[in-house]
């Protein structure tokens, strides 16, 4: 299932990481692990924030997946379910004659 993780970051933390030079690496490795179809970082809250897209074979993948992001930066994780337009129409073509 292709999910969305949001990582928000503690902002002290990754302040504290980032001047010792390991985010860079953390991200790598993370990244790694998650292998996202796409990843994408902005500010959201104030706070660094990656929206990082993947495909999700089983959900007791879900706390490897999140650990370094809570452990090393202090991270708010939130997951979603998502779909691409295709998956879209295909769901909705499911409703056709139930409206």
């Amino acid at each position: 299932m292709r999910m969305l993780m949001k990582v928000e970051m503690n902002t002290e933390a990754a302040n504290d990481l980032i001047k010792q030079g390991v985010v860079p690496e953390l991200m790598q490795e993370a990244l790694g692990r998650i292998r996202p179809e796409s990843a994408y970082f902005t500010v959201e809250n104030g706070c660094r924030t990656a929206y990082l897209f993947f495909d999700l074979n089983e959900p007791s993948d879900l706390p490897a997946l999140a650990e370094p992001f809570f452990m090393r930066l202090g991270a708010r994780i939130h997951y979603s379910p998502v779909m691409n337009q295709e998956e879209l129409i295909e769901g909705l073509g499911w409703l056709g004659g139930q409206g």
